[in-house]
């Protein structure tokens, strides 16, 4: 890990444009980011222990630019599964939210699972990564668990940072440790201490009503907290799910390989039947202003974050719609769109030869340099057709 952290460019540009709303709901202070159309049923984003919901900023900045709407929310401080699952429920009712597709990630995922266990009617999809089906390993791991709650904060960031991958890594993952590391800081004991007891507090996923092809397993296949048995059980349980594997990736993918996973949440949002609305994705303003919050929170939340110059009535009832953020300006969209296209055409096709044909930086240059080769001859020829055509050719 480096010795002092700087944020990314791209997330400090997030910042400055998505603001973070803050809402007391009864004993439960939440901490969510919500962009998007709001007409569109939302991926809600939910972290492992050591995450924020500053961790998907890049799936935001994706998705809501391609007309999804996208929520990433904290883990309240809850301290067993019956008071996450009632606490979550009422946070959807809070900012009138019915039905969700789910994206968690390590105990995320683990919490995703339990919440479409006990509340099937809201939950319309899963997409699981990294994640598992049971909290006993980690329990027998622990044997300091009934004392987690007194535990000094320097001892909990301590055990939850040894089950961080250290050493050399790839500069991408490198990035996506010491990220997660600076978010780590930012959590206070208490948060910690909930969400060590959310990982060892006794409890098992069982059968969902939820039909495996709409869930998605999206695991690494390098290195990762979560032990591989624990993740093979997970596909053994859903054994007609999606398979969405990235070959390197480490803990964080979504930040380490931020394109596949996008891709992949994007192919999972359509094959489930969720409509992008790229129609309601406007430009951006010019004073730079950005994001709204949900449109019941009139009087029950803060927001920080927020850019100096909006000004709009955040428990208004209106449908307006959040402006994108920075077009991505990547060179694979043409590729992009046919894997997008082939995965419409065949859906029981594996996914992973796709992204990495999508992915092979060479082929994009190869793909451009077509592309622009072809153009630049097409206006040559055109721009020739219309000489000869006023007699001005050049003989």
């Amino acid at each position: 890990m480096k010795g002092v952290f700087s944020a990314p460019g791209d997330y400090i540009y997030f910042k400055s444009q998505v603001p973070l709303y803050k809402i007391p709901i009864y004993s439960k202070q939440w901490r969510y980011y919500d962009f998007g159309p709001k007409v569109v049923p939302p991926l809600i984003c939910l972290p492992g222990t050591a995450g924020t919901a500053d961790v998907y900023y890049k799936q935001i900045m994706s998705l809501s630019m391609k007309g999804y709407r996208v929520i990433s929310v904290d883990i309240p401080r809850v301290w067993n599964h019956q008071e996450w699952i009632q606490a979550f429920e009422k946070f959807l009712d809070a900012i009138d939210v019915h039905h969700i597709h789910l994206y968690g990630t390590s105990l995320g995922g683990f919490l995703a699972q339990l919440f479409a266990l006990h509340r099937p009617r809201r939950v319309r999809s899963l997409v699981l990564s990294n994640t598992f089906l049971e909290t006993s390993t980690f329990s027998a791991a622990m044997p300091w668990a009934p004392i987690v709650g007194w535990t000094p904060s320097f001892l909990l960031k301590r055990y939850v940072l040894t089950g961080i991958r250290d050493g050399p890594h790839e500069p991408f993952i490198a990035d996506s440790v010491d990220f997660v590391v600076a978010q780590v800081e930012t959590l206070s004991r208490e948060d910690l201490a909930s969400r060590m007891s959310l990982t060892v507090d006794a409890a098992s996923v069982g059968p969902l009503l939820l039909s495996d092809s709409l869930i998605t397993l999206m695991d690494t296949n390098d290195f990762c907290a979560i032990p591989r048995q624990l993740k093979d059980q997970v596909s053994e349980r859903y054994p007609g799910a999606k398979q969405a594997s990235l070959k390197t990736g480490g803990d964080f993918p979504f930040l380490s390989r931020p394109d596949e996973v996008n891709l992949y949440l994007q192919l999972h949002l359509r094959r489930v039947g969720v409509e992008a609305r790229p129609d309601l994705v406007r430009g951006m303003p010019k004073d730079g202003a950005g994001g709204s919050s949900s449109e019941q929170n009139e009087g029950r939340g803060d927001v920080d974050d927020e850019p100096k110059d909006d000004k709009r009535d955040f428990g208004s009832s209106s449908n307006e719609n959040e402006p994108p953020l920075a077009p991505e300006g990547t060179d694979s969209q043409i590729l992009e769109n046919q894997l997008l296209a082939n995965s419409c055409r065949s859906s029981d096709e594996p996914l992973a030869p796709l992204l990495l044909h999508a992915f092979s930086n060479n082929e994009q240059t190869i793909v451009a340099s077509k592309v622009l080769s072809n153009f630049t001859c097409y206006l040559l020829r055109r721009i020739f057709f219309a000489m000869e055509h006023l007699g001005l050719a050049v003989k």
